[in-house]
């Protein structure tokens, strides 16, 4: 019998290959001491995946000859546990993949003899076997839509010839970084130097759990800290928080502009009440809508001095953190950057004379961001770029001094999420 780990896994594999979906938040909910294993099985499947299929395809019969998904999965799973984790015995990655494998939703049945075959063969030396998965090009475990993110990614900074290098770092798991709240930040959590205020895990620390839960502080990614950063000297009386969920920058808004009422919109009713709760528990004050965002700035009148838009994107730029994304179907970007545009209209006419715009997105590709930028430019003579983040954290060709308009930090030098910003202030 397969332990709940592993039919966790194998449930979540299903749902990226079999169904184009992305893997839930709550996938590993309940797992307990389990859910390590099941985070490094399902984390391996999802980044190697191309090169297990490949590893398998010739030792095939009819190598040519279609494989049922179920099977594909057993033997991926099978052969992750016996290549790259040593503290997985040899009878639990193959006895427990042949179980799956007899599963009618999870397996294949017929193919059970096959699964064991293989399986048995690759125990035999497990150093050998990772050697040969090891030695198959990279390339195998990346599709058109992430390569096409990739060279998005480097080519700002004329780093085109970099793909493998930043291919190799976005498949390392990512660390978590956090941000302090109030009171003092627990054992294992130290400053990341190139940041104030961001903190990052110690090797080997607990993750601070219940630190978090007693809104000590929260968990933000670097690139999220950074963009809201920003240098702005005046005054700020109303915010709005466009795309609002789960609250880490509302709550950040907060912090640096005390006093200031705040918006913030979500559209999905279940994260516009976690929304609440998580403001709650921190002693945030914020007005907090349950609407879709560009139907409300379209609709109402109310105006803001500054106003933060977390586009809605591909999400390009989380390939490190979400591995599954490579594999997901791209077909919706005219969809995705036809509503940011639109989001950008409407947020453009509730602006302030004097007020701030942040528009971002956690996407690589140049239609969600820079593209917009050099359109707004253009349809709006009443706009222009403000410089309000560190030189370092864009291009050179974007400099203004020592500070940016647009965020677009090195993929190969900043260790945070793949974000592009631009912020301009209407005069």
């Amino acid at each position: 019998m397969p332990t709940p780990a592993r039919i966790h896994v194998a449930h979540a594999l299903h749902e990226v290959f079999g169904e184009g979906g992305r893997v839930p938040d709550i996938w590993d909910r309940d797992l307990g001491e389990d859910a390590q294993l099941a985070q490094a099985l399902l984390g391996l499947c999802l980044r190697r995946w191309g090169r297990l299929q490949a590893w398998v395809k010739p030792k095939l019969k009819d190598p040519d000859r279609g494989v049922p998904l179920g099977t594909r999965v057993t033997l991926a799973m099978g052969l992750a546990q016996l290549a790259w984790l040593p503290g997985v015995s040899d009878h639990a990655a193959v006895n427990e993949s042949v179980d799956l494998s007899a599963d009618r939703d999870l397996g294949f049945p017929p193919h059970k003899g096959l699964v064991n075959a293989l399986l048995r063969r690759a125990a035999k030396n497990r150093a050998d076997l990772a050697d040969e998965l090891d030695a198959l090009p990279p390339a195998l475990d990346r599709g058109p839509a992430a390569e096409r993110a990739l060279k998005a990614a480097l080519a700002p900074h004329h780093a085109e010839g970099e793909i493998e290098a930043l291919w190799a770092r976005l498949q390392q798991p990512p660390r978590p970084d956090f941000r302090l709240l109030k009171g003092e930040a627990p054992e294992g959590l130290v400053p990341v130097a190139e940041l104030p205020g961001c903190l990052c895990l110690v090797d080997g620390a607990p993750f601070p759990r219940p630190w978090l839960e007693s809104a000590g502080g929260l968990v933000q990614d670097r690139s999220s800290q950074a963009l809201l950063a920003y240098t702005w000297t005046r005054p700020v009386v109303r915010i709005l928080d466009a795309c609002a969920a789960p609250g880490g920058k509302t709550t950040t808004l907060a912090l640096r502009h005390p006093g200031a009422v705040i918006t913030a919109l979500e559209v999905n009713p279940r994260r516009a009440a976690r929304l609440r709760q998580t403001l709650q528990q921190r002693g945030i004050e914020a007005r907090v809508i349950q609407a879709d965002a560009a139907e409300w700035l379209e609709g109402n009148e109310a105006t803001f001095d500054l106003i933060l838009l977390d586009a809605p994107c591909s999400g390009s730029g989380t390939l490190q953190k979400h591995p599954e994304w490579p594999w997901l179907k791209h077909d919706d970007l005219p969809r995705l950057t036809g509503l940011q545009r639109r989001l950008l209209t409407a947020a453009t006419e509730r602006l302030d004379p004097g007020g701030l715009l942040i528009y971002a997105v956690c996407s690589w590709l140049p239609e969600e961001c820079g593209s917009h930028r050099e359109w707004l430019g253009q349809a709006r003579p009443d706009l222009r770029p403000a410089g309000v983040w560190p030189a370092s954290l864009g291009t050179a060709s974007d400099a203004e001094g020592d500070s940016t308009a647009f965020f677009r930090p090195h993929p190969l030098r900043w260790e945070g999420e793949g974000f592009q910003a631009f912020a301009m202030v209407r005069t």
